[in-house]
């Protein structure tokens, strides 16, 4: 059976989507998991806990006070509103910036981790050649940890497309606007329609096997290339 247009639009809107937030969890991420990588201040640990706060905070918990963030009465409605004529609130915007909060740890965690490995002495090498702190991130730690920002990349990537609870929050569920995969999903469900609801659980699940797949083949690979 053919996919319908409603749910071609939810498929590209949910690659569209999972894209854009790796892509803005990549470049907001990286900073700050090298940030964290350095830190040793006490106080350090509370930023840690704000990013890590969606692994254990009901979607629905972070989607309510994202859209009450998101409202046209507020510093950050109104001026979005001034600056693009339209509401934040049940927009694609909001559920890309919704999605970077609640994907966050997904990305800085993996990061933060790998950039803690990285021995401090081929940095001080690095800085007594000559290197500033931007090439020896360069030269140095990013050919390192570089299997780390592929799995974080990925993982980013996935979550996004299995989001529901932060989605349906500050997003509703606009066809061809904000309705992505899952809540295509649930629409499905809800209506009892099982086969169709059938098809698009299946995709999903098998995009997650094949993606999982792919990263514990290239953890093996790079395990035995470097024992080798």
């Amino acid at each position: 059976m053919p996919l319908s247009a409603a749910e071609l639009d939810a498929i590209y809107l949910t690659i569209a989507l999972a894209t854009i937030t790796t892509v803005l969890l990549l470049l907001l991420g990286t900073p700050l998991a090298w940030w964290l990588s350095r830190q040793k201040a006490t106080w350090s640990a509370g930023v840690e806990a704000l990013v890590a706060m969606p692994l254990i905070l009901p979607p629905t918990v972070l989607g309510f006070y994202l859209l009450l963030l998101f409202a046209p009465d507020t510093a950050l409605g109104s001026a979005w509103e001034r600056l693009t004529g339209t509401r934040l609130a049940f927009s694609f915007s909001a559920l890309v910036i919704g999605s970077v909060v609640y994907s966050l740890p997904f990305v800085v965690q993996p990061l933060q981790a790998a950039f803690q490995r990285v021995p401090q002495t081929l940095l001080n090498v690095a800085a007594t050649l000559g290197a500033g702190p931007f090439d020896q991130f360069r030269s140095v730690v990013l050919p390192l940890t570089r299997r780390s920002f592929i799995t974080a990349a990925s993982l980013g990537f996935a979550h996004t497309v299995g989001e529901f609870g932060v989605v349906l929050m500050i997003g509703g569920n606009i066809p061809g606007e904000t309705q992505v995969l899952s809540i295509a999903l649930y629409d499905y469900v809800e209506s009892l329609q099982f086969a169709e609801a059938h098809r698009l659980a299946g995709g999903l699940v098998v995009f997650s096997l094949v993606l999982l797949f792919l990263l514990y083949r290239r953890d093996r690979r790079e395990s035995w290339r470097v024992q080798a």
